[in-house]
C-alpha cells in the first residue's frame, strides 16, 4: 500500500471518523472502502450506458422478447 495525503473539511472528517467507529474500522479503511464502492458504481454506470447506447442503435423488434417471457416468470408455489 501507498500512503497519500487528502484534504477534508472539518465536517466531513468528523462524519468520516464517526462512520469509521460505527463500522469498526479506521479512517483509512473507511476511505479505501468508500473509494472502491465509488469506482464500482462508475464501472456499473459505464456498462449501463453501453447497454443503453446499444439498444438505442438497435432497438428490440416488436415481440422479440415474447419467446423468453415464460423463462422470466417465477414458478407457481
Amino acid at each position: 500500500m501507498e500512503t497519500i495525503q487528502i484534504v477534508l473539511d472539518s465536517e466531513l472528517r468528523v462524519a468520516a471518523d464517526k462512520a469509521a467507529r460505527r463500522s469498526r474500522m479506521n479512517r483509512s479503511q473507511l476511505v479505501r472502502e468508500a473509494l472502491r464502492e465509488y469506482l464500482r458504481g462508475l464501472e456499473l454506470k459505464a456498462r449501463e450506458d453501453l447497454d443503453r447506447e446499444g439498444y438505442a442503435k438497435k432497438p428490440q423488434a416488436h415481440g422479440e422478447w415474447q419467446a423468453w417471457e415464460s423463462e422470466a416468470a417465477w414458478p407457481e408455489q
